[in-house]
């Protein structure tokens, strides 16, 4: 095992993958400056700048997929997604069961997420729920450096196009981008155990959809992803100490997701708590309470996510976003031990 970083652990299996099928290529914008080591390693014709046009690289990559190369396009933002989503949402995602499985498209789109760092609401998105609600579209959500490695080998191996999110806090290569600008005043609550942890020296693919439980508990199941992992944590360790026990279910995918996990876990603690940094409305957290309703379990619900566009003045974007408070709030609502 190593000691490795957020961002350097994507690329790692990146570059381990590159290196063993020449099919698979990076393209996006300033790729080759953002991901120099890739460029050096593998040259112009492997890590290909595009023009700013989302549109134009993502439907340029889903012919390339359709041709037989494994792309992977990265979307700066998130947010900026939808510039380029008819490739996504009535290509990429349709041609597989349109075709009767004759066409494939293996293409990763890697795009960070998330906020918490002052950059206003049309660039601190997660939109992982709007995205899975795409059929045939599989989005992933990591919170750690062995999980965000893992997993971009599985999703390149996939055979079908993958959104791949990092949240924004969690990778030092953006964490150096986002504290520039005259932001270096600005404090970000970074969990150093999802920017840096341990990593097998070789990857191997994690599978897509099975979701890990990251802390046993008996009073309360808390569901979470990407950053949100930390903040429950860092609640349920609070919270232990107010004689309430939390366990952690680490989603790691949105889809597919891993329903029988989330029964497993609400079945033994009788309650759920969804902390998702996405929308609140139509979104993750709903799907969850559905899941659980379908399998017909019974359950005491509550939900921490974002429920408005997220505003620009910092002090009212921690309130606005899901924050160790928040999660405790609705933990001790739920047990009765709260206002």
């Amino acid at each position: 095992m190593r000691q490795i970083n957020f961002s350097d652990a994507i690329d790692d299996a990146l570059g381990q993958a590159m290196a063993a099928d020449p099919r698979v290529i990076l393209l996006g914008e300033d790729v080759q400056g953002q991901h120099g080591g890739l460029f050096m390693r593998f040259g112009r014709e492997r890590v290909r700048n595009t023009p700013i046009s989302e549109a134009a690289f993502l439907g340029a990559s889903v012919a390339a997929a359709m041709a037989g190369l494994r792309p992977v396009a990265e979307v700066m933002l998130v947010d900026f997604i939808g510039v380029g989503i008819d490739a996504l949402l009535n290509h990429a995602a349709k041609l597989d069961a349109f075709s009767g499985g004759r066409w494939q498209v293996p293409l990763v789109v890697r795009t960070t997420c998330g906020g918490g760092y002052g950059d206003g609401g049309q660039h601190e998105q997660s939109l992982w729920g709007w995205l899975a609600h795409i059929p045939g579209l599989s989005v992933v959500v990591p919170s750690n450096p062995a999980d965000a490695g893992g997993l971009m080998l599985a999703a390149l191996g996939l055979g079908s196009p993958v959104v791949f999110m990092e949240h924004k806090l969690l990778s030092p290569l953006w964490l150096d981008f986002v504290g520039s600008g005259g932001r270096d005043t600005v404090r970000f609550d970074v969990p150093a155990s999802g920017v840096r942890g341990p990593a097998p020296l070789v990857w191997q693919p994690l599978p897509i959809g099975t979701a890990a439980l990251v802390r046993n508990g008996s009073d309360i199941t808390i569901a979470t992803l990407g950053v949100g992992v930390h903040r429950a944590l860092q609640a349920a360790t609070l919270l232990e100490k107010r004689g309430i026990s939390i366990g952690v279910l680490d989603l790691r995918s949105v889809s597919p997701l891993d329903k029988a996990a989330v029964c497993k876990e609400v079945s033994r603690t009788g309650r759920l708590v969804v902390v998702d940094e996405d929308y609140e409305g139509f979104g993750l957290s709903g799907e969850l309470a559905a899941v659980a309703l379908e399998a017909g379990l019974n359950f005491q619900f509550a939900r921490v996510c974002t429920q408005t566009s997220i505003p620009f003045a910092r002090a009212l974007e921690d309130a606005t976003l899901p924050n160790v408070e928040r999660i405790i709030k609705a933990c001790e609502r739920l047990v009765g031990k709260g206002s």
